[in-house]
């Protein structure tokens, strides 16, 4: 029993396996004969020009799925090296400079922007390019095999025409011969018919699925690009406050190196602790300085003031030493004075201030 049918579905196999090489040797005829101008050929203009379209567009969008995966790639390689520099600046960035949990967030936040893009990519217009090429290859499949059917059908139509033209009339031979032209025809006809109507379909759709993803990756980025700019703005204003913070630690760190630890006391500091009560000096010259003024000296540097009772200076300034009203709250190696362009001006002291002996030189 075993053997019978071992055998029966050897012969069926042999029966069609030499079906199909019939079949291929009877294309490969037909298409000898067309190509020689000895048979004549079915030709749809209108289908031709629309495969042409078709192959078109399947290597349109290979291309663009390519060019897509590309950039995709890009975006996540983007992605790490943001991610480094963030995490680079978030370790050495130390707790006392201003806005250390600022960076953090930002470092986070910006860590988030990227995967949160990148996923949107993948999942709308990777997915939709994927699934827009996948309908392609069955179309590919379908024309490829319309083609053969194509010669099937021409190749049944030649060997009806032949036996119907020939001298001897075989009428059982002609019957098949028609019976498998009818075969041969109808199922031309029918894959040539889904065909003639799924390929416009199919052209016409690119343009809306290239709109589609198009106008949602313009989306993503324009989103990203946006969010991305306000931390990038965050960030900025960070980096303006920690720059701030530096010049002012500067700006102190300097004013304590200018102080002495035992500076001999002043001119003003001697004269103030005296109780001397002049209306007019005249410095060593013939010139009247105005009451109050114990002598003049000129900045030989600048001096940015730090506080609400300094005076700031700029290198050739001259400046009117004043007396300090109580000698105890004078520090050693600062004068109280008011600019002599200021006296000059107004004709009063009051705009005066403190400032730094060792910055100036007495006139």
């Amino acid at each position: 029993m075993a053997e019978e049918q071992g055998k029966t579905g050897k012969g069926i196999n042999t029966g069609k396996l030499a079906t199909n090489m019939q079949k291929r040797l009877s294309r490969a005829q037909e298409k000898v004969l067309q190509k020689l101008g000895k048979a004549d050929e079915t030709r749809d203009t209108a289908f031709e020009e629309g495969v042409a379209n078709f192959n078109k567009q399947m290597a349109e969008g290979t291309k663009l799925q390519k060019d897509l995966r590309a950039y995709l790639a890009a975006v996540k390689t983007m992605h790490d090296a943001s991610k480094r520099l963030q995490d680079c600046l978030a370790d050495m960035y130390e707790p006392e400079w201003f806005g250390k949990e600022e960076v953090d967030t930002i470092a986070e936040e910006t860590d988030i922007l990227w995967s949160d893009y990148h996923d949107k990519l993948v999942d709308n217009s990777m997915i939709a390019m994927d699934t827009y090429l996948a309908q392609f290859p069955d179309v590919k499949a379908r024309i490829a095999k319309r083609d053969r059917k194509m010669t099937d059908y021409d190749s049944a139509r030649h060997h009806f025409g032949s036996l119907q033209k020939g001298k001897k009339q075989d009428q059982a031979k002609i019957a098949k011969a028609e019976e498998e032209l009818g075969r041969a025809q109808k199922v031309f006809e029918e894959i040539n018919v889904d065909l003639q109507d799924e390929l416009p379909q199919l052209w016409n759709s690119r343009v809306g699925f290239y709109v589609n993803t198009f106008q949602s990756m313009a989306g993503y980025q324009q989103r990203f690009h946006k969010d991305m700019g306000k931390l990038n703005q965050d960030l900025n204003d960070v980096m303006t406050k920690l720059d701030e913070q530096r010049l002012a630690n500067e700006a102190v760190a300097a004013n304590h190196s200018i102080t002495p630890d035992a500076a001999p006391k002043t001119d003003t500091a001697v004269a103030a602790a005296a109780g001397t009560a002049t209306t007019a000096v005249t410095n060593g010259s013939s010139e009247v300085l105005p009451a109050g003024v114990i002598y003049k000296v000129k900045a030989m540097h600048d001096y940015a003031a730090t506080d609400g009772d300094e005076l700031e200076m700029k290198a050739g300034d001259v400046v009117l030493v004043l007396a300090w009203e109580n000698p105890d709250e004078q520090d050693d190696g600062w004068l109280m004075g008011v600019k002599e362009s200021h006296w000059l001006e107004n004709k009063d002291l009051l705009a005066k201030g403190v400032f730094p002996e060792n910055f100036t030189q007495k006139l």
